[in-house]
Protein backbone atom coordinates (compact mmCIF):
# COMPACT_ATOMS: atom_id res chain seq x y z
CA UNK A 1 0.00 0.00 0.00
CA UNK A 2 1.22 3.50 -0.80
CA UNK A 3 2.15 5.60 2.18
CA UNK A 4 -0.51 8.21 3.00
CA UNK A 5 -0.20 11.97 2.80
CA UNK A 6 -1.24 14.02 5.86
CA UNK A 7 -3.13 17.29 5.51
CA UNK A 8 -2.98 19.12 8.84
CA UNK A 9 -5.51 21.91 9.42
CA UNK A 10 -5.98 24.16 12.42
CA UNK A 11 -9.68 23.57 13.09
CA UNK A 12 -12.39 21.08 12.20
CA UNK A 13 -14.15 23.49 9.79
CA UNK A 14 -11.02 23.51 7.63
CA UNK A 15 -10.68 19.74 7.91
CA UNK A 16 -14.32 19.35 6.81
CA UNK A 17 -13.67 21.54 3.78
CA UNK A 18 -10.63 19.48 2.81
CA UNK A 19 -12.54 16.21 3.24
CA UNK A 20 -15.42 17.59 1.17
CA UNK A 21 -13.01 18.32 -1.66
CA UNK A 22 -11.44 14.87 -1.71
CA UNK A 23 -12.98 12.31 -4.07
CA UNK A 24 -15.38 9.86 -2.44
CA UNK A 25 -13.63 7.08 -4.32
CA UNK A 26 -9.90 7.66 -4.78
CA UNK A 27 -8.55 7.08 -8.28
CA UNK A 28 -6.73 3.85 -8.97
CA UNK A 29 -3.13 4.20 -7.89
CA UNK A 30 -3.77 7.33 -5.80
CA UNK A 31 -2.15 7.54 -2.40
CA UNK A 32 -4.50 7.76 0.61
CA UNK A 33 -4.85 11.15 2.26
CA UNK A 34 -5.41 11.67 5.97
CA UNK A 35 -6.96 14.91 7.25
CA UNK A 36 -6.47 15.93 10.88
CA UNK A 37 -7.11 19.24 12.72
CA UNK A 38 -4.06 19.79 14.94
CA UNK A 39 -4.82 23.07 16.73
CA UNK A 40 -4.67 26.84 16.37
CA UNK A 41 -1.35 28.66 16.59
CA UNK A 42 2.22 27.48 16.06
CA UNK A 43 2.65 25.73 19.42
CA UNK A 44 -0.59 23.73 19.26
CA UNK A 45 -0.01 22.92 15.59
CA UNK A 46 3.52 21.69 16.25
CA UNK A 47 2.43 19.52 19.17
CA UNK A 48 -0.62 18.16 17.36
CA UNK A 49 1.20 17.39 14.13
CA UNK A 50 4.10 15.80 15.98
CA UNK A 51 1.70 13.48 17.82
CA UNK A 52 -0.07 12.44 14.61
CA UNK A 53 3.22 11.77 12.83
CA UNK A 54 4.67 9.84 15.78
CA UNK A 55 1.59 7.65 16.23
CA UNK A 56 1.54 6.81 12.53
CA UNK A 57 5.22 5.87 12.59
CA UNK A 58 4.76 3.74 15.70
CA UNK A 59 1.88 1.92 14.02
CA UNK A 60 4.07 1.09 11.03
CA UNK A 61 2.12 3.40 8.71
CA UNK A 62 4.30 6.53 8.47
CA UNK A 63 3.12 9.47 6.42
CA UNK A 64 4.96 10.24 3.18
CA UNK A 65 4.56 13.99 3.69
CA UNK A 66 2.52 16.63 5.48
CA UNK A 67 0.75 19.72 4.14
CA UNK A 68 -0.25 22.49 6.52
CA UNK A 69 -3.48 23.69 4.92
CA UNK A 70 -6.21 26.11 5.86
CA UNK A 71 -7.51 29.60 5.37
CA UNK A 72 -5.50 32.71 6.10
CA UNK A 73 -4.80 36.31 5.25
CA UNK A 74 -3.38 37.47 1.95
CA UNK A 75 -1.26 40.55 1.35
CA UNK A 76 -3.16 42.98 -0.88
CA UNK A 77 -1.83 43.21 -4.42
CA UNK A 78 -0.09 39.86 -4.09
CA UNK A 79 -2.91 37.33 -3.70
CA UNK A 80 -6.64 37.90 -3.93
CA UNK A 81 -9.56 36.81 -1.80
CA UNK A 82 -10.50 33.13 -2.24
CA UNK A 83 -7.23 32.57 -4.12
CA UNK A 84 -4.71 29.91 -3.11
CA UNK A 85 -1.17 30.59 -1.93
CA UNK A 86 1.64 28.03 -1.73
CA UNK A 87 4.57 28.56 0.60
CA UNK A 88 8.09 28.41 -0.77
CA UNK A 89 9.13 29.00 2.83
CA UNK A 90 7.22 29.04 6.11
CA UNK A 91 8.51 31.80 8.36
CA UNK A 92 7.83 32.45 12.06
CA UNK A 93 7.50 36.18 11.53
CA UNK A 94 7.06 37.23 15.17
CA UNK A 95 9.50 34.81 16.82
CA UNK A 96 12.27 36.92 18.30
CA UNK A 97 12.71 39.94 20.54
CA UNK A 98 11.49 43.50 20.61
CA UNK A 99 14.05 46.27 21.06
CA UNK A 100 14.33 50.07 20.88
CA UNK A 101 15.90 49.58 17.45
CA UNK A 102 13.05 47.37 16.27
CA UNK A 103 12.24 43.69 16.01
CA UNK A 104 15.13 41.21 16.25
CA UNK A 105 14.37 37.80 14.67
CA UNK A 106 15.42 34.58 16.34
CA UNK A 107 18.08 34.05 13.68
CA UNK A 108 19.89 37.23 14.70
CA UNK A 109 19.66 36.26 18.36
CA UNK A 110 21.56 33.07 17.59
CA UNK A 111 18.92 30.66 18.93
CA UNK A 112 17.84 28.90 15.74
CA UNK A 113 16.02 29.75 12.55
CA UNK A 114 12.64 31.25 11.83
CA UNK A 115 12.60 29.99 8.24
CA UNK A 116 11.84 26.47 7.04
CA UNK A 117 11.66 25.76 3.29
CA UNK A 118 9.01 23.62 1.68
CA UNK A 119 10.16 20.27 0.38
CA UNK A 120 10.96 20.83 -3.32
CA UNK A 121 9.27 17.63 -4.48
CA UNK A 122 6.09 18.17 -2.50
CA UNK A 123 5.95 21.83 -3.54
CA UNK A 124 6.34 20.79 -7.18
CA UNK A 125 3.42 18.39 -6.76
CA UNK A 126 1.25 21.19 -5.37
CA UNK A 127 2.26 23.54 -8.16
CA UNK A 128 1.35 20.90 -10.74
CA UNK A 129 -2.06 20.45 -9.12
CA UNK A 130 -2.66 24.18 -8.66
CA UNK A 131 -1.05 26.05 -11.56
CA UNK A 132 -3.01 29.21 -10.74
CA UNK A 133 -1.77 29.40 -7.15
CA UNK A 134 0.43 32.26 -6.02
CA UNK A 135 3.77 31.15 -4.61
CA UNK A 136 5.94 32.97 -2.10
CA UNK A 137 6.73 33.06 1.59
CA UNK A 138 3.89 32.33 4.02
CA UNK A 139 4.30 33.94 7.42
CA UNK A 140 3.31 32.23 10.66
CA UNK A 141 2.25 34.53 13.48
CA UNK A 142 0.84 34.15 16.97
CA UNK A 143 -0.89 37.53 16.68
CA UNK A 144 -2.33 38.33 13.27
CA UNK A 145 -1.27 41.62 11.70
CA UNK A 146 -4.03 44.18 12.25
CA UNK A 147 -2.74 47.61 11.26
CA UNK A 148 -1.41 49.29 8.15
CA UNK A 149 1.79 50.08 10.03
CA UNK A 150 2.10 46.42 10.96
CA UNK A 151 1.72 45.35 7.34
CA UNK A 152 4.42 47.80 6.25
CA UNK A 153 6.80 46.53 8.94
CA UNK A 154 6.18 42.87 8.14
CA UNK A 155 6.69 43.37 4.41
CA UNK A 156 9.86 45.36 5.02
CA UNK A 157 11.26 42.34 6.88
CA UNK A 158 9.74 39.76 4.53
CA UNK A 159 9.47 41.23 1.03
CA UNK A 160 8.54 37.90 -0.56
CA UNK A 161 5.56 37.24 1.74
CA UNK A 162 2.24 36.53 0.05
CA UNK A 163 0.09 35.28 2.93
CA UNK A 164 -0.14 34.97 6.70
CA UNK A 165 -1.39 32.12 8.87
CA UNK A 166 -0.91 30.79 12.38
CA UNK A 167 0.20 27.16 11.98
CA UNK A 168 2.60 26.58 9.07
CA UNK A 169 5.90 27.01 10.89
CA UNK A 170 4.71 24.82 13.76
CA UNK A 171 3.72 21.98 11.43
CA UNK A 172 6.99 22.46 9.56
CA UNK A 173 8.93 21.99 12.81
CA UNK A 174 7.07 18.75 13.52
CA UNK A 175 7.72 17.50 9.99
CA UNK A 176 11.41 18.37 10.22
CA UNK A 177 11.84 16.44 13.47
CA UNK A 178 10.01 13.45 11.98
CA UNK A 179 12.05 13.56 8.77
CA UNK A 180 8.88 14.02 6.69
CA UNK A 181 8.54 16.33 3.64
CA UNK A 182 6.51 19.48 4.34
CA UNK A 183 4.61 22.13 2.39
CA UNK A 184 2.04 24.83 3.18
CA UNK A 185 -1.16 25.85 1.39
CA UNK A 186 -3.47 28.74 2.28
CA UNK A 187 -6.82 29.76 0.81
CA UNK A 188 -7.21 33.50 1.37
CA UNK A 189 -10.18 34.58 3.47
CA UNK A 190 -9.22 38.20 4.18
CA UNK A 191 -6.64 40.86 3.38
CA UNK A 192 -3.85 41.20 5.92
CA UNK A 193 -4.14 44.53 7.70
CA UNK A 194 -6.77 46.56 9.59
CA UNK A 195 -9.40 44.22 10.98
CA UNK A 196 -12.55 44.52 8.85
CA UNK A 197 -15.03 41.67 9.28
CA UNK A 198 -17.08 42.96 6.34
CA UNK A 199 -14.14 42.22 4.04
CA UNK A 200 -13.78 38.60 5.15
CA UNK A 201 -14.76 35.86 2.72
CA UNK A 202 -14.57 32.75 4.88
CA UNK A 203 -17.17 30.60 3.01
CA UNK A 204 -15.47 31.38 -0.30
CA UNK A 205 -12.04 30.59 1.15
CA UNK A 206 -13.28 27.27 2.52
CA UNK A 207 -14.71 26.47 -0.91
CA UNK A 208 -11.34 27.31 -2.47
CA UNK A 209 -9.65 25.08 0.10
CA UNK A 210 -11.97 22.21 -0.83
CA UNK A 211 -11.27 22.70 -4.53
CA UNK A 212 -7.53 22.79 -3.88
CA UNK A 213 -7.72 19.54 -1.90
CA UNK A 214 -9.55 17.87 -4.77
CA UNK A 215 -6.92 19.04 -7.23
CA UNK A 216 -4.09 17.81 -5.01
CA UNK A 217 -5.74 14.40 -4.71
CA UNK A 218 -5.53 13.95 -8.48
CA UNK A 219 -1.73 14.23 -8.56
CA UNK A 220 -0.69 12.44 -5.37
CA UNK A 221 0.28 8.92 -6.41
Amino acid sequence: MRRPLLIATAVEAEAEAVRAGLPATPAAGAAPIGVVPVGVGPAAAAAGAARVLALAEAAGRPYRGVISAGIGGGFAGRVGLAAVALGVRSIAADLGADSPAGFIPLDDLGFGTTTLPADPGLLATLRAALPGAVTGDILTVSTVTGTSEGVAGVLARHPDAVAEGMEGYGVACAAREAGVPFAELRAVSNPVGPRDRAAWRIPQALAALAAAAGAVATVVT
